[in-house]
């Protein structure tokens, strides 16, 4: 009977032992679960944040306002337009269309 109290006491023992093992592994995965909970929110709005300061420095305006002021560029009007012909091209192209059928 001696025995029998000794190996039953050895496995409350053991079973109490896996029991605190358990909850402190639950806890310790619970506050690594929280922290990556709260990075993903930080990264996420860290993306929003971006996502707005993207758009805000693609305006049409703002893309103008750079090319005129660093690149020295104007707008293009038909007084400054200058208009290329290839005529090579030209004779190649209507060559091209009065072989075909």
């Amino acid at each position: 009977m001696t025995r029998l109290n000794i190996v039953l006491l050895m496995a409350v023992m053991a079973s109490a032992l896996y029991l605190v093992h358990t909850q402190y592994e639950s806890r310790r995965l619970f506050t690594q679960l929280d922290r990556a909970v709260s990075e993903s929110r930080r990264l996420e709005t860290e993306h929003q944040r971006l996502q707005v300061e993207k758009r805000a420095q693609a305006t049409p305006l703002r893309v103008e306002k750079l090319a005129r002021a660093q690149l020295h560029m104007r707008t293009a009007t038909p007084a400054i337009t200058q208009y290329v012909g290839d005529p090579a091209g030209a004779k190649s192209a209507a060559a091209a269309s009065e072989a075909q059928p």
